[in-house]
């Protein structure tokens, strides 16, 4: 007995140390194991998220293996963070662009961008307001994203006429698909607009041409190529339906590109439009739709020589070359055609003289409508620096969104034709100084460069849609 007795305590002996040191052992396990002992992560989730627990057998042993296993307890006791999609990030964007506009608004000023390297600011009266248009123009080089779709194949997607009177439609189409383009977006989901890169001129063109009946001036084809081109894409991707085509936007010059859409309205209802063919009456939406200038491009280079004069040497009072299209032009012909040497109207100007010099000699140019609102004439004025006179019914004017047109062209009805020279005659010489100074300081809105830069008429388009992008919000 005195034997077991001394067994039992020897046992007992050994036996309680091993018994205290057994919550070490388990602590002092190697890490990797894939099934941790007693589970304790559950136990300290149910403490730290239900704080009226009574405390466990184990607290002491579990705040020990918080130390063991700090980011796994984190993870369980901080609620995870909602991740963002990136049609959210976009939006989220698109409101601190807002926010910065109205501020630049109130204050009558603008923040500065670390990515805006040019120094120009616009300002003064041309503006409907200098301070939001300069601050839109930051928040559009510094967030504004376009894809331009991969489906189709040249010649009647990605690539346009680059010289002559449609040009502008190749030349954004190059311009916005170009690997330089800072607005190119990598991938879909980065953008906030969507491209089709359609050329209604090379349709024309590889489709209609040669034209041999009136039949065939049927829009019935090109409506086709259009809407099959949005099925493909609508079937393919989720960014059309996602927004009705709100986002989606499309570039043309020719004339018959306002009538692509029409073969089916509900489907696009939404659909953007940049057109040169700007005619109100003719279904152009200028809340939804952005007029283009018409830029005729030659083969010498992307804009003529600067034939201006001085505007005190400008002995032309006012200048019209063309030919008699449309009737706007026809009653233009009907009163002044050879009829006056101050207001000089002619089909074909006298070889020699030149139609850039003679715009560079005249205070007025005249720019009646032809058969469409659409010409060249406008912006021809203005590189020579000559007071654009506008004659044209429904007619959208170009970037009419932050440009204050009153303030460098006038407007004449079509009724007032007759008595052109007597209102320009009105005119005092201190107003048409100002307007003249007006002219050249909004030169550089409707020059062409490639590659495009900061405040040119391709910026000037991109951020006509930048504005239309801003007033509605896509929710998936």
């Amino acid at each position: 007995m005195a034997a077991a007795s001394t067994n039992s305590i020897s046992i007992s002996y050994f036996l309680l140390p091993a018994l205290l040191l057994l919550p070490f052992l388990f602590f002092l396990l190697p890490s990797n194991l894939t099934t941790p002992p007693f589970n304790y992560f559950k136990l300290t989730e149910a403490i730290h998220t239900t704080p009226s627990s009574p405390q466990l057998p184990l607290q002491g042993f579990l705040s020990a293996a918080s130390m063991y296993e700090t980011s796994k307890v984190k993870a369980t006791t901080t609620p995870k963070k909602k991740i963002r999609s990136s049609l959210e990030k976009i939006e989220q964007g698109l409101a601190r662009a807002r926010a910065a506009i109205r501020e630049a608004i109130r204050s009558r000023n603008f923040t500065s961008s670390e990515n805006h390297t040019d120094t120009f600011i616009p300002s003064g009266s041309i503006y409907l307001n200098p301070y939001a248009f300069h601050q839109s123009h930051i928040e559009m080089e510094k967030r504004f994203k376009v894809w331009s779709y991969r489906e189709g194949e040249n010649p009647l997607t990605h690539e346009g006429p680059l010289n002559g009177v449609y040009s502008i439609e190749g030349h954004f189409i190059s311009e916005i698909e170009s690997d330089k383009s800072p607005f190119k977006a990598q991938v879909p989901d980065e953008a906030h607009a969507f491209f089709l890169p359609l050329s209604v001129t090379s349709i024309i063109q590889y489709i209609y041409l040669p034209i041999r009946t009136m039949a065939d001036y049927s829009r019935d084809r090109l409506r086709r190529v259009v809407t099959d081109y949005v099925d493909v894409i609508a079937n393919k991707y989720p960014y059309w339906n996602r927004s009705k085509g709100a986002d989606h936007f499309m570039v043309s010059c020719h004339d018959w590109a306002p009538d692509a859409s029409l073969a089916n309205p509900e489907l696009f209802n939404s659909f953007i439009r940049i057109l040169c063919n700007a005619n109100i009456s003719e279904g152009f939406r200028p809340k939804r739709d952005v007029p283009i200038p018409e830029i005729f491009i030659n083969f010498e280079g992307l804009r003529p020589p600067n034939f201006g004069q001085g505007p005190n040497n400008r002995s032309i009072l006012a200048f019209f070359e063309g030919r008699a299209h449309g009737f706007i032009r026809e009653i233009l012909f009907k009163h002044w055609k050879n009829k006056d040497n101050e207001v000089v109207v002619e089909e074909h100007y006298p070889k020699g003289l030149g139609y850039s010099k003679s715009l560079g000699r005249s205070k007025y140019c005249l720019c009646p409508s032809g058969y469409e609102v659409a010409s060249p004439r406008v912006v021809d004025a203005i590189y020579q620096g000559c007071v654009p006179v506008i004659i044209s019914n429904n007619y959208s004017l170009p970037f009419s969104d932050v440009l204050n047109w009153s303030k460098f062209s006038i407007e004449i009805p079509v009724g007032k034709i007759p008595e052109i020279k007597s209102i320009l005659k009105g005119i005092s010489n201190r107003k048409y100084l100002r307007m003249y100074k007006r002219v050249k300081r909004v030169q550089r809105h409707f020059v062409l460069n490639r590659p495009a830069k900061p405040y040119d008429v391709t910026y000037m388009v991109l951020h006509s849609l930048w504005l239309r992008r801003l007033n509605f919000k896509v929710v998936e």
